[in-house]
Order: C-alpha cells, then structure tokens, then sequence
C-alpha cells in the first residue's frame, strides 16, 4: 500500500473511532434517562422536523436518516411508542405508510436532554480535532 492510501485508511479508522466513542459517551450520558444514542436521534430529528406540537413524519423519511435498518428503526419507534415518547398512525391515503409523531412526553424528554447530547458533541468533536 502507497503512503496516500495508508494515510486515507488511518484518517478513515479515526473517522470511525471518533464516531464509536461519540455513541458510546452519548448513551453514557442519556442512560439515566432510559435513552441511547440511536433513541435520541430518533427523538431529535422528530423534534427538528415537526416543530409544532402533534405534528407527524412519516417513518420512511427517517430510515435514510438514521443509521439503522428499517426493522431496526421500527422495533426502536415501538419501543419508543411503549415508553409513551411517540405516537404511531397508519397513513390514510397510503395504508403502508405509518406516521410517527412526539408526544407531549417525548417533546419535554426530547428538551430535557437536548443540551446534554449537545456537550457530548462539542467536546468530542472538539477532542477529536486533537485540540
């Protein structure tokens, strides 16, 4: 292997284990408050899509957008669903489709963590450009 591609390959496994340090201080973090990581960002691009409150996504819009499969995606929003932080509804034009929004719990919870997800970034991110 050349010096570029070592290089490109070391720049890559930092890439990774920045991310996989991330996520693990991230569900550090949000544990006390029954969360993960993956949860949180569920909750989180709920929140930033829908900002009003009742407002719905459909579930194959987050698939894309959370890096998880889709039965993955659909076992953590029943999770989610069960812990009363979303609400489910099978789209009436689409009967495939299922809408997924925050509820009142999920929306206060969502908040509540918010800046402690947002630390964990900011000094990992801050950590990771060897600062």
């Amino acid at each position: 292997m050349n010096a570029a591609g070592a290089r490109l390959e070391e720049r890559w496994r930092d890439i990774l284990s920045l991310h996989a340090r991330t996520t693990c201080e991230i569900d550090r973090v949000l544990h006390p408050y029954g969360l993960g990581a993956s949860d949180f960002e569920v909750l989180d691009l709920l929140a930033s899509g829908t900002p009003e409150e009742g407002a719905q996504c459909r579930v194959q819009n987050l698939v894309g957008r959370v890096h998880l499969s889709q039965s993955a995606l659909s076992r953590l929003i029943g999770r989610l669903e069960k812990e009363g932080l979303v609400e489910r509804s099978v789209c009436a034009e689409d009967r495939r489709g299922v809408w997924v929004a925050l509820t009142r719990k999920g929306r206060a919870l969502h908040a509540e963590v918010l800046p402690l997800q947002r630390e964990v970034l900011a000094r990992m991110l801050q950590e990771g450009r060897g600062a």
